[in-house]
């Protein structure tokens, strides 16, 4: 019998071989653009899908529909080191980009890329204060609750 770990690590191989799929589609949709950019938006949107929904648990791109408040106004900012407001607003962009392209292709429902949209919509400046608060020595840690 397999252990947990072997199991977990099963499931997470499944899905990253399902997510490479996605990001087939994904790369098909963005041709036209600037291949800095095409790189910049498959490697947010894979960071996203096969480590950070894969970190805990095996989450799919469905089920990491309702994981991006965790994703990008905690996880990011804090374990990130490259992660500054703008990141956050291109990271957010890539992986909105990704989840319209999957309603295209009929893999996510359109209420999932509306809750996406409406997600970053009503939280971005509130990420962004808070990483740059956090990366700012002279302000007060706003994860600080947490620790």
């Amino acid at each position: 019998m397999n252990s947990d770990w072997e199991e977990y690590e099963l499931k997470c191989e499944e899905i990253r071989k399902e997510n490479e799929k996605y990001l087939e589609l994904f790369l098909g949709d963005l041709q036209g653009l600037s291949s800095k950019t095409i790189t910049n938006h498959l490697n947010n949107v894979d960071f996203y899908i096969n480590e950070f929904l894969l970190r805990n648990d095996t989450l799919t791109i469905k089920e990491g529909v309702y994981e991006l408040d965790d994703f990008l106004g905690y996880f990011f900012i804090r374990k990130c080191m490259w992660s500054t407001p703008g990141s956050i607003k291109t990271t957010a962009a890539s992986i909105k980009k990704f989840y319209k392209s999957m309603f295209e292709h009929g893999i996510v429902e359109k209420t999932d890329y509306d809750y996406v949209c409406n997600e970053i919509k009503e939280n971005m400046d509130h990420w962004m204060s808070d990483c740059a608060q956090f990366n700012d020595p002279d302000q007060d840690n706003p994860f600080a609750i947490y620790l």
